[in-house]
């Protein structure tokens, strides 16, 4: 059971002092959010660092350090869009790492980081006063990460905060926080440990008044939870906002309003006395997508001509106020008829089409389309070579499913680049792949890595929840057996005010299309199945979303979910009770571990014959002893698993695998306590072999090798062995020997060094901070024998 820690209750407070470089003033604000089991208070900084840019701040919390600056250009540029670009980076050295690069320098951002940006830029760019057209870059680092908790929302808060306090005008602060559901609590800002039993992983920024931005993955959650969460995430805002306001007070510099250029007075007046009725007549004609996107170009170029001749050099000006009255218009339509510019009721979903098995040699495959927006998806078996590996602060990340989305050019009618994913491509394929995990089967169940890819080949709206609903049924053709059928939904909002927070006057439309899409002030996805939410995504354009309204949304989408997934029905109810025969075949079995030398061979010479000789796709072998053989022809993998055994029984079996006792060092005994300069011969994850005494001149004998575990590496904690090793960019370590362990191995450890060199941890000073738990030595020592088998076969 979820036991919290009680915390003091919510409060701030800011402190000033002269301790700038020069003499200038520090303005430090504390917060207290005073939610139970988040001992740690979040500590804003600013006026220290970063003085050049319009402001700078560094956010703390716990040993967690981030950088953030906002800054924008003098001149203001023609444009009829907001300028504002966000970069965020994870720095190796926060972790205290480097990059795997050949220059060791962090390189382009990491899926995850181009996610974070993300969640930056969605909650701010709608909180930017209209027509500021100065170029404004957000940016912000992570400088130390404590590995406790993600920081992910402290990023958002963090950038939030620069723009706040500097001259760039957002209307109202806003900031961050994560929610968790553990064993029937919700839970704030939980801890990593924690967030592997939470059943809710939900993101959830806005302002003091209303939520801008949500980003949640759920475990069939019901939408009630959902609110209730969001209301739980949103109380903490609240409290983040309150002391910001105070902190731009003391702070913040004066909003620089000059620029914007005011309306100019009479253009909408004329604009709305001269086009409304054209306008409603394109509204009420119920047009297809082509047709209607013809009739608007026309219409906009007739308004931008004619209008030009009494407000020239006014082209941006005159198509703002255009679009102005288009957003209204759509609006009075939807709320007077009760239907939208297609023709459909506010709660109706276009026609659906569904198709299993389009493709004949994929694993599995699916044609989705719903009214214009179509996706062709694929789904991909294969083994746990197949992983998607990515390299974190936090450690390698391997994932055993993964969707990729690709929307290229054509699929609106246009051309364009292709290539890498863009930012938004990337944002749409990571939606869609956490909508879907929920339904997976485990590992146990399943042992198969899944790949699913979605390409776009129409687009009118919510191509991301298409590529839900046809990378389920991919699923489905290729034999996964999910628990359940998932589905997507995108809904949207329209509002009289488009800057104003939603009202009961909010009108909700079900399945948007592009030019919903683009006009109205909601853009908000929900997946799930019948009985709950696995994914959900929030933007709006407005001021903000009231409860009640998103609560309406919610209850509108389910109805919509469950009329999508009756149509999916149509193509395939279930998945199809056997694989394709193009998907391999895959048999596991477990080794004892001090026998995974054995199986691998030396340098990798009798994995790779068992491979050749039974003709197998691949063998994987994990360091706990699992085993897994895939391959086509399911009689060779049996005897292939019966070679397997046969190496690794007690008495050596034979062939390939068999092999002498093994040579063991024979030269004088290390002196316990004295330091030694050890070559590198091997590096994992639970720590680093070293040989401490040369062995034979003619090889006959090994060295002297012993075990450096990783919490004899530093001072500090060690998260990633190999980064911190490869870092060094040494090939030889400082350490003492501290004599052998119950099982006759030598144990090293190279904290002792440094601290007979006086070397410190960081807060040494301060109350002790519980350690992470770490294998023991005595695990550790099954491993290593596992692997000392493997490097001298």
């Amino acid at each position: 059971k979820l036991v919290l820690e009680d915390v003091p209750p919510a409060s701030y407070e800011i402190t000033s002092s002269p301790t700038a470089p020069g003499g200038g003033d520090v303005h430090t604000l504390t917060i207290n959010l005073g939610a139970p089991g988040h001992p740690d208070p979040i500590v804003i900084e600013t006026g220290k660092i970063g003085r050049q840019a319009s402001a700078a701040i560094t956010l703390t919390r716990g040993e967690s350090v981030l950088y953030a600056t906002a800054s924008r250009d003098k001149d203001v540029r023609d444009l009829n869009f907001l300028p504002l670009s966000v970069d965020h980076q994870e720095r190796f050295s926060s972790a205290g790492l480097t990059s795997g690069a050949f220059n060791k320098r962090d390189g382009r951002p990491a899926e995850h980081e181009i996610l974070v940006c993300r969640l930056i830029d969605r909650p701010l760019r709608p909180l930017i006063a209209e027509g500021w057209r100065h170029e404004t870059q957000l940016l912000s680092w992570v400088l130390s990460y404590d590995g406790v908790r993600t920081c992910d929302p402290l990023a958002i808060t963090a950038s939030a905060t620069a723009l706040w306090l500097s001259d760039v005008p957002l209307i109202k602060p806003v900031a961050a926080s994560m929610v968790g559901y553990i064993d029937g609590q919700l839970v704030l800002n939980p801890t990593l440990e924690q967030m592997k039993h939470s059943r809710l992983n939900l993101t959830v920024a806005g302002t003091k008044d209303a939520v801008l931005m949500i980003e949640g993955a759920a475990d069939f959650l019901p939408e009630d939870l959902m609110i209730e969460a969001v209301t739980f995430g949103h109380n903490a805002i609240k409290t983040q906002c309150e002391a910001l306001e105070e902190l731009g007070k003391v702070a913040g510099k004066e909003k620089k309003y000059d620029t914007i250029k005011p309306p100019i007075e009479g253009l909408q007046e004329m604009v709305d006395e001269k086009y409304t009725a054209q306008l409603d007549e394109i509204y009420n004609s119920d047009l297809s997508k082509e047709d209607l996107s013809s009739a608007t170009s026309q219409f906009s170029e007739t308004v931008v001509t004619e209008m030009e001749e009494i407000f020239p050099e006014e082209k941006a000006s005159i198509k703002g106020a255009m679009k102005d009255l288009m957003c209204r218009r759509m609006f009075v339509k939807a709320k007077n008829e009760g239907t939208r510019i297609d023709g459909r009721k506010l709660d109706e979903v276009r026609v659906i089409e569904a198709e299993a098995g389009l493709l004949p040699r994929v694993h599995g495959s699916a044609l989705f389309t719903r009214g214009q927006t179509q996706v062709v998806a694929t789904a991909t078996l294969g083994d746990a070579g197949m992983r998607q590996k990515m390299d974190r602060i936090d450690g390698m990340v391997q994932k055993r499913f993964y969707l990729q989305y690709t929307f290229p050019p054509s699929c609106v009618g246009e051309t364009g680049r292709v290539g890498a994913p863009g930012r938004r491509e990337v944002g749409h394929g990571n939606l869609a792949e956490r909508a879907l995990i929920p339904a997976l089967p485990t590992e146990d169940e399943f042992p198969y890595t899944i790949r699913v890819e979605s390409l776009v080949t129409e687009s009118n709206g919510s191509s991301s929840m298409a590529s839900v609903c046809g990378g389920c049924l991919a699923l489905m053709d290729a034999g996964v057996p999910i628990s359940s059928p998932i589905a997507g939904i995108a809904m949207g909002m329209l509002l009289g005010d488009k800057g104003a927070v939603s009202d009961e006057n909010a009108v909700i439309v079900s399945d948007i299309t592009g030019t919903e899409d683009g006009l109205g002030t909601m853009d908000f996805k929900v997946a799930g199945n019948k009985e709950g939410i696995t994914t959900f995504q929030l933007d709006i354009k407005c001021e903000g979303l009231t409860l009640d309204t998103m609560k309406k949304a919610l209850e509108q989408a389910k109805a919509g979910r469950l009329h999508i997934l009756g149509e999916m029905d149509k193509a395939l109810t279930e998945a199809r009770g056997e694989l394709p025969a193009t998907v391999p075949k895959v048999i596991k079995l477990k080794i004892a571990e001090d026998s995974i030398g054995k199986v691998i061979g030396p340098g990798g010479k009798q994995i790779r014959a068992l491979i050749e000789d039974f003709e197998l796709t691949n063998i994987n072998v994990e360091e706990n002893g699992a085993v897994q053989v895939s391959g086509f022809d399911m009689k060779k993998m049996e005897e292939a698993k019966e070679m397997i055994t046969l190496l690794t029984s007690q008495m050596g079996g034979g062939g390939r695998g068999s092999r002498g006792p093994k040579p063991e060092y024979v030269g004088p005994e290390p002196e316990v306590g004295k330091v030694y300069t050890g070559k590198i011969t091997g590096i994992h994850n639970f720590g680093v072999f070293l040989e401490i005494l040369p062995g034979a001149e003619d090889g006959s004998t090994p060295g002297c090798e012993g075990l450096c575990h990783v919490s004899e590496l530093h001072v500090e904690r060690v998260r990633n062995t190999e980064g911190f090793i490869r870092s060094m960019n040494t090939e030889t370590l400082e350490v003492v020997y501290q004599g052998k362990n119950n099982k006759g191995k030598y144990q090293l450890s190279r904290k002792a060094v440094l601290e007979q060199k006086g070397v410190k941890a960081r807060g040494d000073s301060g109350p002790p901070r519980a350690a992470p738990q770490e294998m023991s030595k005595d695990e550790v020592s099954v491993i290593s024998q596992a692997i000392e088998n493997a490097i001298t076969d």
